[in-house]
């Protein structure tokens, strides 16, 4: 559910700033507003007090940004605090920034393998990456998770390519428990 919401109120933004022509200043306030915000963990918690009234936040969120970043910013961020969608505003945030990103031909990339990969490996799936998409520059997010025992996880937007050990051995199991229970 979040990451529609995330998408319906990411791509809300995204067209806003896109048709009134400010989708690179809208791009840079709003890392500066996620700056701001991670900085300031305290602000989102005031906006999810329960006992804060949905006008007192608009309110806050008014004095806040008006005047310190474009007023479609602002408006939308009210939006968010009127549909009460602010615990999802860092995803919405990322979505939007996502969608700029492609639009200037760069694939954000998370890669997970079961250890850290020397420069030579990372390179390796970087060069293969880009022979396979039509970005022209790769943001590239690098974790470590051992459960995956083997082999390699790559995520662009949607899509994912699970070649893990993991995944090989959870799928050999159910094909082995249905044959089992057939």
């Amino acid at each position: 559910m979040a990451k529609l919401v995330s998408g319906v109120y990411g791509e809300a933004l995204y067209e806003t700033a896109v048709s009134s022509g400010n989708a690179e200043d809208m791009y840079q306030e709003v890392g500066s507003v996620r700056k701001i915000l991670d900085e300031n963990p305290d602000f989102l918690k005031l906006m999810l007090h329960p006992s804060i009234s949905k006008e007192d936040k608009k309110k806050i969120v008014e004095e806040t940004f008006r005047g310190r970043v474009m007023d479609e910013l602002t408006g939308f961020l009210i939006t968010v605090v009127e549909k009460e969608r602010i615990k999802e505003l860092d995803s919405i945030f990322e979505y939007f920034t996502d969608r700029i990103k492609a639009d200037r031909g760069i694939g954000v990339v998370y890669i997970t393998s079961p250890m850290d990969l020397d420069n030579s490996a990372k390179l390796a799936v970087e060069t293969k990456i880009r022979e396979t998409t039509d970005f022209r520059e790769l943001e590239t997010h690098y974790k470590v998770d051992p459960s995956i025992i083997g082999g390699i996880v790559i995520r662009i937007g949607d899509r994912v390519a699970d070649a893990s050990v993991k995944t090989r051995l959870d799928d050999l199991t159910s094909r082995l428990l249905d044959i089992q229970l057939g």
